[in-house]
């Protein structure tokens, strides 16, 4: 789905920065948190202001990339600037106009599932497989990826274990195991008067990603393990 100007803050937000227009507070919640600031420089990060498990994923991408949910383009910008092919795309209207502005060469306004192209490295940073939405959305994104990989291509992303949120000081946990998978998150966004309706985005662990994975003929291989509860993975085919 592409998102018009009306009801994406993000975007709003992103357009603002860039153009130096006085901006105003990113604004986001879910069922788990209160209203929380995003701060909008990080969008626009240069390689020294990264994380070393962003780092790590470009400096491992290669041949034909697709940077999936690109925003204000941080992550194809160095790519370009290293000499390497990259395709980025977002949904949204706004942010593809801010990363033309830029200088991102290949740009296109697309939803992730209606994409089509043959790519040897496809980027999902900042926790962009969150675009499943809920466990059971994984097998579609994954047969969706299946369409995109070139023969030997890659899929690299990072994402987070939430368990955190939950766990009491005696290190036990306090979840319903006959509810929903914990890491499933509904965010409500705003920027000034600007409210983009509330939608999924998962945050899955390592073991649970790796089991559904493997059950849809990938294989899941954990490349760095951060400090909080992150990682960064791999996703190949098994059988090409």
């Amino acid at each position: 789905m592409i998102i018009p100007p009306e009801l994406d803050p993000m975007g709003q937000a992103i357009s603002d920065f860039y153009n130096k227009r006085k901006t105003a507070k990113l604004l986001n919640c879910t069922q788990y948190t209160t209203e929380d600031e995003f701060p909008i420089p990080y969008l626009f990060r240069t390689w020294n202001e990264m994380p070393p498990i962003e780092q790590q994923a470009l400096a491992l991408a290669k041949g034909n990339i697709l940077d999936v949910g690109a925003a204000a383009g941080a992550h194809s910008l160095y790519l370009q600037e290293q000499g390497k092919a990259v395709t980025a795309i977002d949904n949204s209207q706004l942010s593809v106009e801010i990363m033309k502005e830029r200088g991102v060469k290949n740009v296109q306004l697309v939803d992730f599932y209606d994409h089509t192209g043959k790519y040897d490295t496809i980027l999902f940073l900042m926790n962009g497989i969150g675009i499943c939405g809920t466990i059971d959305g994984i097998p579609n994104y994954l047969k969706h990826c299946k369409k995109l990989l070139a023969p030997n291509g890659q899929i690299l992303f990072d994402s987070s274990d939430l368990i955190y949120l939950f766990m009491n000081e005696d290190g036990s946990c306090d979840i319903n195991l006959n509810g929903p998978y914990y890491g499933e998150i509904m965010f409500k966004m705003r920027y000034r008067r600007i409210r983009c309706n509330p939608f999924p985005w998962l945050y899955v662990d390592f073991a649970t990603i790796q089991t559904i994975a493997e059950a849809h003929g990938f294989k899941c291989e954990q490349i760095v393990e951060g400090d909080h509860y992150d990682y960064l993975a791999k996703l190949t085919l098994v059988c090409e």
